[in-house]
């Protein structure tokens, strides 16, 4: 049997554009010999330090008890209690309805999706409560601290030849490849990725996130 390299990948259920690259990643599992591993980071962690500097909507997000924590608390939460392997169920089940299906990011929508991953609805109580939180910090640090500050979510790791880890934001696509151009796309970001010296290609965006 061959043996798969670990991807740990880190996301806040919460951007479209992490989800994006999510669903890429399951398609690159299917082939090429790789296993995602899912770990929670948090744009509002990320972005604490410099909500003065955002647009108003984003600020209103991300500060404390805004709608981007409860997402991140409630996965979070879930990987302590149940277990690592909780994570990636939980993700596309709260992505699904976040992104794909347009609903609001409320108590009921965390229920759902809660229950649809096999987990307790009790869960989504979390979702304002900062009984996790350092759990959480500790999570987005470690995949933070792999990249810098000056990126978001995701980021991605995966072993180097030399055994150390190479990391790496992104990347930003839309729609999700799917067979073999997310192979090849796959093959191409480890290639960058791995390159000494290499950080970044980059172009203006000139559609949104396409959910399909």
């Amino acid at each position: 049997m061959e043996n798969k390299t670990p991807a740990d990948f880190w996301f806040d259920p919460s951007c479209p554009w992490a989800w994006m690259t999510s669903r890429w990643m399951l398609e690159v599992e299917k082939v090429r010999p790789v296993e995602v591993r899912w770990h929670v980071m948090s744009l509002a962690v990320l972005n604490e330090d410099r909500l003065d500097e955002m647009p108003e909507e984003y600020r209103e997000a991300m500060r404390p008890g805004g709608r981007t924590w409860a997402p991140v608390r409630v996965c979070i939460a879930a990987e302590q209690k149940y277990g690592n392997e909780v994570l990636g169920p939980l993700y596309t089940a709260l992505g699904t309805r976040f992104h794909n299906q347009g609903l609001p990011r409320n108590h009921e929508t965390i229920v759902a999706a809660l229950e649809e991953a096999g987990l307790p609805a009790e869960l989504a109580d979390v979702a304002h409560s900062d009984a996790f939180d350092g759990e959480l910090r500790a999570s987005h640090a470690e995949g933070i601290s792999k990249v810098g500050q000056d990126v978001g979510t995701p980021v991605i790791a995966v072993p180097g030849a030399d055994g150390e880890q190479i990391a790496f934001f992104g990347p930003v696509v839309t729609p999700a490849p799917k067979g073999e151009a997310a192979a090849r796309l796959w093959d191409g970001t480890l290639l960058v990725a791995s390159t000494p010296g290499f950080y970044e290609i980059k172009r203006t965006r000139t559609s949104g996130p396409v959910f399909d």
